[in-house]
């Protein structure tokens, strides 16, 4: 169905190239996991299947790309429609109508599908990704994960011999992730179609992969059965971190194989307790920021109902819940850029006394990038300067490219920097800790997307604000941004500062976290100690806590401590995973 012949292909702007001497055959109805780090190629692997690469991304491709015996360097994208469906990373950038009937409707228009069975694929695909009742909603409306089914349905409409999905369940809750890949699954068993996957959450996909594409780095591509690949892969989930630590062969890819390996693991592990996953936060850290019914509206549909929330100094706090819960809209409020229809905000930390110390972040200086994003642009004679509101109050949005708007990187960096009042290099500094590699040069919109959100990140952490916003931070970033990202919110917090964490990422959260607060339907729903909220909940338990429990585990890091002290390596392998 698809076959790579010697395939490389090059920038004209880079020195190495990003895909090297590539040969291999992916077979019809096989779903393949594309793995690997940030920025190795794997959205360049992806776009050669359907001919975006190099047609439209330009650079030099040797070799061949044939797809259902379509040579992909005589067909552009336009002739290979009609077999290949592809989701990016950011569907809105993808969206060509207002609607969500007329953007599930819009491809099998461009390929003349009859009128009668237009219809009838919408209706099926509505029901298959749940968005029956958004059918007639705005697409700027819907949140991110509802934004990204619509993108995934648009897609499957037009009925493709292959799909090729670029992180499908990035802004998805677990639930509905489990809802797409159980769909993208069934068109894989039941019609035979053909599925590239990339994805960096590889806990939520690895289970239904039939084989794994790993792109290690250096444009090389190793390919084979999942369990073979990942035990030695430089990116892997949990669980297969967890079956590396404890010696067990084959590797499971399910909780299920794996709870089945642990219960020798488990009965030696009986009567231990893990070292905490964080250094617990001082118990009289100062509260920087005081929120009293806050409610939200969006076109007289509440959003955030009479929410109240105190973020302290030195903590770090996970905002959880399904897509559409609020979590977007309440992080614009704090942040001052975002509607309130109703409550109040106060933050600590202003150089002003006729607030008594405090500040309402709606009155601060909205002339920097967040308001750019969110806000009315429209200056308050009153207001702090733009560098004092940064220092307030960060936020980096779901969509950070919202936040770019110069032509490089260097100038971003640059930017953000003198915006900041921070030392010349902090941006840069902060950037080569999360994404390291990333040329000076090169233009913000030409990065992938897990480099992009490095790259505001970087931006908005320059100015070392006292409470810190983070809206979905780890879409695009593999394992290894992730553990830079929380040592660097550790350090933030271990400074004094407040961080708030919008994530559907329970992995992370497991790590990153202090405190979990969970929100459904605009409400407050569940606030407490991550362990204790996140583990009692079967939607947001990480995979360690699920294969350990009852013990209370809740990180390989911290299953692997205790390995150490209790036995040998060869004494704690446990049974093979069940096939």
């Amino acid at each position: 169905m698809i076959t790579f012949e010697q395939v490389t292909l090059q920038y004209d702007d880079t020195a190495a190239p990003v895909l090297r001497d590539i040969d291999l055959t992916v077979e019809e109805g096989e779903l393949c996991l594309v793995v690997g780090h940030t920025g190795v190629g794997k959205s360049t692997f992806l776009g050669a299947v359907n001919g975006l690469v190099p047609h439209f991304t330009g650079g030099t491709l040797t070799g061949r790309v044939l797809v259902d015996g379509r040579d992909t360097a005589h067909h552009p994208p336009r002739e290979l429609a009609d077999v290949v469906g592809v989701v990016g990373q950011d569907p809105l950038d993808g969206f060509v109508t207002d609607t969500v009937e007329e953007e599930l409707a819009y491809t099998m228009e461009q390929l003349a599908v009859p009128t009668a069975t237009m219809r009838k694929r919408v209706e099926e695909t509505l029901d298959l990704l749940g968005l029956a009742d958004l059918r007639h909603r705005a697409l700027h409306e819907l949140s991110g994960g509802q934004q990204q089914r619509v993108a995934i349905g648009s897609v499957l409409t037009a009925h493709p011999r292959i799909l090729v999905l670029d992180e499908p369940t990035s802004a998805l809750d677990p639930t509905a992730a489990e809802e797409v890949l159980a769909a993208v699954t069934r068109l894989v068993h039941d019609l035979g179609v053909t599925v590239l996957l990339a994805e960096h959450r590889l806990e939520r996909v690895v289970q239904y992969a039939d084989r794994v594409i790993h792109l290690p780095g250096g444009g090389t591509v190793r390919s084979g059965p999942p369990a073979e690949v990942l035990r030695t892969a430089t990116t892997a989930p949990p669980l297969v971190e967890l079956g590396r630590a404890a010696g067990w062969d084959p590797l499971p890819l399910s909780v299920r194989d794996a709870r089945r390996a642990a219960a020798p693991l488990r009965a030696r592990l009986a009567g231990t307790r893990p070292a905490p996953a964080r250094t617990p936060p001082a118990p009289d850290r100062p509260v920087l920021l005081t929120a009293r019914g806050i409610t939200v509206t969006h076109g007289g549909v509440p959003a955030v109902r009479a929410v109240d929330l105190d973020l302290r100094g030195g903590e770090v706090t996970a905002l959880m819940g399904r897509n559409g819960a609020g979590k977007s809209s309440l992080l614009w409020t704090l942040q001052g850029s975002g509607a309130r229809s109703a409550g109040t905000v106060r933050v600590t930390g202003a150089d002003r006394t006729d607030s008594g110390g405090a500040e309402d972040p709606k009155g601060t200086g909205r002339r920097g990038r967040a308001a750019r994003a969110g806000g009315t642009g429209v200056a308050d004679p009153r207001e702090l300067s733009a560098s004092a509101a940064r220092a307030l109050v960060g936020l980096v949005p779901q969509t950070p490219t919202d936040l770019l708007y110069l032509e490089t990187v260097a100038q971003e960096l640059d930017q953000a920097d003198h915006e900041s009042g921070a030392a010349p290099g902090t941006a840069r500094a902060l950037l080569d800790r999360l994404t390291p590699g990333i040329p000076a040069t090169t233009h913000p919109r030409d990065l992938s997307e897990g480099q992009k959100l490095a790259l505001v990140l970087a931006v908005q952490l320059a100015a070392a604000p006292r409470v810190l916003l983070l809206d979905e931070p780890t879409r695009g970033l593999d394992y290894r941004a992730k553990d830079q990202l929380v040592r660097i919110t550790d350090e933030l917090a271990a400074g004094g500062r407040a961080v708030v964490i919008s994530t559907h990422d329970v992995e992370f959260a497991a790590r990153a976290a202090d405190r979990t607060v969970v929100m459904a339907e605009g409400d407050v729903v569940a606030d407490g100690p991550t362990a204790e909220v996140i583990v009692s909940s079967p939607v947001f338990a990480p995979q360690t806590a699920k294969i350990l429990a009852p013990l209370p585990y809740l990180t390989v890091a911290q299953a692997a401590a205790a390995l150490r002290t209790v036995e040998t390596p060869g004494d704690i392998a446990g049974g093979d995973p069940a096939p």
